[in-house]
This record gives structure tokens, sequence and C-alpha cells, in this order.
């Protein structure tokens, strides 16, 4: 099985313009494409902006809205898939979303962040509540999670134990937190040997300030792509040779005994 090239999209696009964040990621698939690569991931609500206050609400749409068609649209010309995350609506619910497109134009994959953070978050969005969803996607097994939710080791685990081999994170991580993307994600995909795809935002917005060190981590614990702090396109392969060889070596998931971690549940 061939690797599937990774693309991670750095930016926080215009916040509070959809038109001007689909043109951006428009514009990164063309250049992700370029190098070959069959995947391309966007940061944590990248759709709208972030810290756009009430906008999230009148933003929000339904997972098949018009900018999923529109996203759709770019991948299957483009022809690589696409993860990106969006405020979504369903009824008098919105959710901090994010989906996978494939290259198909076909929607693979659709998930509700289910740790929120922070009072911006709680105040703006109820919580998703199906924390494991997965894909095939280039013969590998896919996952999606948001941000905060890779900080939880549980989740990640029940991604591992659930077979998923590559798990996307649209991020949007801020200053003083730059530890969550120079340690801890390198060391979930170590401790559950798995890919890690991590899409950060970056630069101020609003009260906030992102601090970019997008990552694609491998199961060796190290940053195959490592982006800085400002704009930036970065781009790796996931081997899946590499991933089984691996696990073959590190046997933290066949050595775990879980009759002795009742007390965690």
């Amino acid at each position: 099985m061939p690797p599937l090239r990774t693309a991670l999209l750095q930016s926080s696009g215009q916040p509070g313009d959809v038109a001007a964040n689909l043109k951006v990621l428009d514009e990164a698939a063309a250049r992700a494409a370029a190098t070959g690569a069959g995947l391309l991931v966007a940061p944590e609500m990248f759709l709208t902006g972030y810290a756009i206050g009430d906008d999230i609400a009148r933003l929000a749409e339904p997972a098949d809205g018009d900018g999923a068609d529109a996203v759709a649209e770019i991948a299957e010309r483009h022809r690589l898939a696409i993860a990106y995350g969006y405020p979504e609506r369903d009824g008098d619910r919105v959710y901090n979303a994010a989906q996978l497109i494939g290259p198909d134009g076909t929607r693979l994959l659709s998930y509700r962040k289910t740790h929120l953070y922070g009072g911006f978050e709680t105040d703006s969005f109820t919580p998703g509540e199906q924390p494991v969803v997965q894909a095939e996607l280039g013969g590998l097994r896919v996952g999606l999670m948001i941000c905060y939710d890779v900080e939880f080791p549980e989740n990640v685990r029940a991604h591992a134990l659930a077979g998923t081999q590559l798990l996307l994170v649209p991020t949007a991580l801020m200053h003083p937190a730059e530890v969550v993307a120079e340690s801890v994600v390198p060391v979930r995909a170590f401790e559950n040997q798995i890919y890690v795809a991590y899409a950060n935002r970056t630069g101020p917005e609003g009260a906030f300030e992102f601090v970019g060190l997008s990552a694609l981590a491998g199961p060796d614990g190290t940053a195959r792509a490592r982006a800085g702090r400002g704009e930036e396109l970065v781009v790796a392969d996931v081997d899946p040779e590499f991933l089984a060889s691996s696990r073959e070596v590190n046997s933290y998931l066949r050595d775990r005994r879980p009759g002795l971690y009742a007390s965690l549940v």
C-alpha cells in the first residue's frame, strides 16, 4: 500500500468571510495536489473563523449545507480529500464540527467536538456525543477529532483500539499552550501507534493568539512535518508499512491490561 501524502494548511483565513476562506482552501488544495498529496487538513472552524462571536450562530449550517457543497467541489476538482472545521447547525443546536470530504466529493466523515474548551466554546456550542468516527481513505482507516479532544488520552486510545491508523485533528491551539503541539501530539502518536495530523490556526484573532506549530506526528513520536508560527502549508507522508513495522516493535496496545483500568470509567 503506497503512502498517503498529507498536507496541513496552517492559516486562520479571513474570520467571518466564508467566501474568502473557501478561496484560501481552494488555493491550498491546488498547492497540495501539486505535491502529490491525497489529503489536505485545514484548521478548526476554518470555514467561518473561530473568534467571530454571534456570527457563529449566523454562519452555522447543516452538515450538507452550501459550505460542504463548496468544499466538495474543491476536493473533486483537485482530486484530493479535504478535512475542515466549521460550525454545524442542527435544529436549535450549534456544534463545533469537522468533516472529511473524499476526493470524489463524497462526505466521508462528520464529527462534533466532544470536549469543549473554556467559556467561549461552552457558551457557543453543544458538545458532541460520539467520540470515534472513522472512514477508509487511501487504504487507511482514518479518524477525526477536534483540538482539545486530542488532549484527553482516553479519546485517542479509543481511536487506536478501534483501528484508526491516521487521526485528523483540525485545531485552534492558543498561547500559552504550545506544549500541546510540541510535546503532547507526538506523544499521543507514539503511545497509540498511529499518525496524528494536527492542523492549527495562526496569529491573533479576537482575544486569542493562535500559535501555529501544526504537525504530522508519526508512530515513532517524531514530527514528520512541522510548521512554524505563520501561514504555511506543510506536507509529509503517512506510510502504512512503517506504521505496521512500528507496531511490531512497540507493544503498548498488545500489552494493555484493561481489567486493571476499571476505575477510569
